[in-house]
């Protein structure tokens, strides 16, 4: 039977039930998860970092929604990725890497993403090693990379991940579904037995792109095993269903769906590592009360009416964060710790402003995941505030935090100072 159930509420809420010993199971009692959000356009820098750090920091408007959570968070300051994530909204797809695709070539493993770093740990101990989810398709916003520099689409279409997530796979199906999985994997091995003969004939750098393609076809080799083995296990039972016309509510209407989605997929541990990018809001300016396209009003010129709109988007963005954190916060484990306790939650952009097309000082928060939280740090290494400390550290000691053994990501190394784990 399922650890615990879950009831319906209003608006697609879900409350779950006691964690029962005799429902429990060990698969989960103490994963660590990690959930990386990032916004394709930041946050009005005044109006996001708070003016004092330490513990007393006041909390800024748009941090506001965050109050009822003061304890289970840290706002950052002075992190970026300096020159290696320059460029406007071409920087963007580096939030997670720290690198831009275009200087991964010469790198171990080239831009791969801290969610995909992690997924690598997770491995076929959960359905999916990882989601990928967006809002929409602005290839800006692909922020999920695997070690051969290769962007992984996102699922955009709420019924696709829904269904991925919970739907059953009818019985009559599942012998087609596996010959499907095994053609697959021989197009593969007929791929690679070529490939691996023009590995013999070819220079160092043609050879070094082949390394590339075969760290992709071993990748999807064990998606496609992973895909295979869990074919037989049954998806989780939920009481959740998603409204009709799902894939076109308005931005407004739909960002709701995937994080109680993105709660789902966590408590019923069908993956452990998720990443939502939020980018352009869409049609009908996604459903606010605005007069102007979300890039335009960021675009703001300190103009106060500009501002003002972009106000109602950044306010919205953060009250389904703590939306979603009252979700985790909400759900018991097995280890004696809330499902918040368990999941580490990055919450930000690779853009600093928006405005001025700077990727320097980035807005973070992170959220749960067992760190000491409470704070506002900074981490400018100058009065001026103008150089900042690598953001790569901060995803060091998230990686560690997870379960992976290293103390370098990107072109980053060592942890971030400050960033305590509870006692």
């Amino acid at each position: 039977m399922r650890r615990r159930a879950f009831l319906q509420g209003i608006s697609g809420a879900t409350m779950a039930l006691p964690s029962l010993e005799s429902l429990a199971t060990t698969t989960q009692a103490t994963a660590t998860r990690m959930v990386c959000v990032g916004l394709n356009f930041g946050f009005v820098p005044r109006l996001f970092f708070p003016e004092t750090t330490g513990k007393h920091y006041q909390l800024t408007d748009r941090l506001q929604p965050l109050e009822k959570f003061r304890d289970d968070f840290t706002v950052f300051s002075g992190l970026d990725h300096g020159t290696e994530a320059q460029g406007g909204h071409g920087g963007v797809h580096a939030y997670l890497s720290g690198v831009l695709s275009k200087h991964s070539k010469n790198m171990p493993e080239a831009n791969i993403s801290v969610d995909q770093k992690a997924a690598q740990l997770v491995g076929a101990k959960t359905r999916y090693p990882s989601l990928q989810i967006a809002s929409g398709s602005d290839p800006n916003n692909q922020i999920s990379w695997n070690a051969s520099g290769v962007s992984l689409p996102p699922i955009s279409k709420v019924d696709v991940l829904y269904s991925l997530l919970f739907q059953k796979v009818d019985p009559k199906l599942r012998k087609t579904t596996q010959a499907k999985l095994a053609d697959r994997a021989s197009i593969l091995d007929l791929v690679k037995t070529d490939a691996q003969y023009l590995q013999r004939k070819v220079g160092a750098q043609d050879k070094a792109k082949l390394d590339r393609y075969f760290t992709s076809v071993r990748e999807v080799e064990k998606r496609l095993a992973q895909s295979s083995d869990w074919l037989e296990n049954p998806k989780p039972m939920v009481s959740y269903d998603i409204p009709a016309g799902a894939n076109t509510m308005n931005f407004i209407d739909r960002v709701p769906l995937y994080y109680d989605l993105m709660a789902l997929a966590l408590e019923t541990d069908s993956t452990r590592v998720i990443t939502l990018g939020l980018g352009d809001i869409g049609a009908n300016y996604g459903g606010f009360g605005i007069s102007r396209g979300y890039h335009q009003l960021t675009h703001h010129g300190k103009v106060p009416e500009y501002i003002t709109e972009l106000s109602i988007i950044e306010k919205f963005q953060m009250e389904q964060l703590a939306r979603f954190l009252n979700k985790l916060k909400s759900v018991s484990e097995d280890n004696g710790k809330t499902l918040l306790d368990n999941s580490m939650v990055l919450f930000g952009s690779g853009m600093g402003n928006a405005s001025s097309h700077s990727n320097k000082n980035l807005p973070l928060i992170l959220a749960g995941g067992g760190f000491q939280h409470g704070e506002h740090k900074s981490y400018f290494k100058d009065d001026n505030q103008k150089d900042a400390t690598p953001a790569g550290r901060l995803f060091v000691s998230m990686l560690q935090r997870f379960g992976v053994e290293t103390d370098r990501f990107g072109t980053a190394s060592g942890t971030l100072t400050g960033l305590e784990v509870q006692a």
